[in-house]
């Protein structure tokens, strides 16, 4: 296997790791019923194992499938990885380096244009700045070496918003936005394999992995859906429409009426109550903990849509605050930090009505609210390796936030102009599926 470092000379660091067979259990049944012993009961009551596709790892504990990214399940694969946070400063083309000991920066580095999210690779050896160059043709991704925090050769690739991994980590999928496809390319040279186009996804954005890896949900920013790909017949499943009305038929009517209307309108239903007739524009994505069900941030619905995997049908809606954007798993699993950027608007004002929602998985309920004093715009980020942190860029404030995870008590770092997808790093966890780090 080649080193990490051959690849920041020519680009061919070492190989992925081997596929793996289907996870399959089989057992013949008695010809007649017994009672069950103890011990035997015990072990009926344990979930089948999950049936992945080839090459991903096994899903340790299928009620959480985020047990391998607890506090303390650091992989050798990031031993001796410094310890930092990296913020993509949009506007400025730069990658800010803070040093999360001391919240000081210890350096910045020029990248491409656009730089939009840093994404952990999936063998957890590197982090790549995927600089989309928004509306021209020189977009790019940029390696960077979590031994050293310095930059190496950026590889030439159409508009890379965001890119995450095949769950058997052959492919980085590059998510074209502009051009409404995913593209799937080596993970290691970037060279194109196929593509697969989402017409009827506007906006193609963010997305999350179902718990067997064979199907993906990636959001569609302008026309407030989602869609359902099937990574391995490679193919759209289906587009679902999200909205806070979703149960609502009566509504949904008055916003579907043609013609231009207010941003709102009387509610048919409610006396005296109005409906919100602007479209949703869905963000981040992320699956509960079971694998069951999937919550899809909207900044302009202001909450989170609620999706059931297997009927890719909407089956709730949870108001957070204001831009909803960003979604993240605490270490323990059990909670989903929800980042609200204060702003309704792609370019937002300052000192805007930005906080942190938390969601109980357990419920699906919004148990905390942490605003930020004197207004702020939490965008996307990460969760320290010991769960003790959220970090998230400050997009119209030109900050960095780290929230405490107890308190809700928050220190900034000041970056560069427009900051967006920061990670932190090392992170715990096996494999990464791309974005800021999600991790598993």
């Amino acid at each position: 296997m080649r080193s990490r470092h051959a690849l920041f000379a020519g680009l061919t660091f070492g190989a992925l790791a081997t596929a793996t067979l289907w996870v399959t259990a089989q057992g013949a049944a008695p010809s007649a019923p017994r009672p069950a012993a103890p011990a035997q009961a015990a072990q009926a009551a344990q979930p089948a194992p999950v049936r992945t596709v080839p090459g991903m790892p096994g899903v340790v504990d299928p009620h959480n499938l985020y047990s391998e990214i607890a506090a303390g399940k650091l992989s050798a694969a990031v031993a001796g990885a410094l310890e930092r946070v990296y913020v993509p400063n949009r506007s400025d083309n730069t990658v800010s380096v803070i040093d999360p000991a001391t919240l000081k920066i210890t350096h910045t580095f020029k990248v491409g244009v656009n730089p939009q999210h840093v994404v952990p690779s999936w063998d957890l050896k590197l982090l790549w700045v995927a600089n989309n160059a928004e509306g021209r043709t020189d977009g790019s991704l940029t390696p960077i070496d979590p031994l050293t925090a310095k930059p190496g050769k950026a590889i030439p690739v159409d508009d890379p918003y965001n890119m995450y991994w095949s769950p058997d980590g052959k492919y980085a999928i590059v998510v074209a936005e502009a051009y409404k496809r995913l593209d799937f390319r080596d993970p290691v040279t970037m060279q194109l394999a196929y593509s697969i186009d989402t017409p009827k996804c506007a906006g193609i954005n963010h997305a999350d992995f179902s718990i067997d890896g064979r199907t993906a949900l990636f959001t569609c920013e302008f026309n407030g859906a989602i869609t359902k790909i099937d990574l391995v017949e490679r193919k759209v499943l289906g587009t679902l429409r999200l909205s806070k009305y979703f149960n609502r038929p009566e509504a949904l009517a008055v916003i579907d009426k043609s013609g231009k209307k207010p941003k709102y309108v009387p509610d048919p239903s409610q006396l005296g109550a109005e409906i919100c007739t602007t479209p949703g524009m869905p963000q981040d994505v992320r699956i509960s903990p079971d694998g069951s069900t999937y919550y899809v941030a909207d900044m302009m619905a202001d909450g989170v849509h609620v999706v059931d995997g297997e009927s890719f049908m909407q089956t709730g809606f949870l108001p957070t605050g204001v831009g909803t954007h960003g979604l993240y798993p605490s270490r323990d699993g059990k909670s989903l930090y929800v980042a609200n950027r204060g702003s309704n608007q792609i370019r937002g004002k300052p000192h805007g009505k930005g906080s942190v929602s938390v969601i109980d998985f357990a419920t699906g309920k919004v148990t905390k609210d942490w605003p930020i004093a004197g207004g702020g715009s939490p965008d996307m980020g990460n969760v320290s390796a010991d769960g003790k942190y959220l970090w998230l860029s400050g997009r119209y404030d030109d900050v960095v936030y780290r929230f405490d995870t107890d308190t809700g008590a928050v220190d900034q770092v000041k970056v560069g102009h427009e900051p967006h997808g920061l990670t932190v790093w090392p992170q715990p966890g096996r494999y990464s599926l791309g974005h800021t780090g999600n991790l598993r």
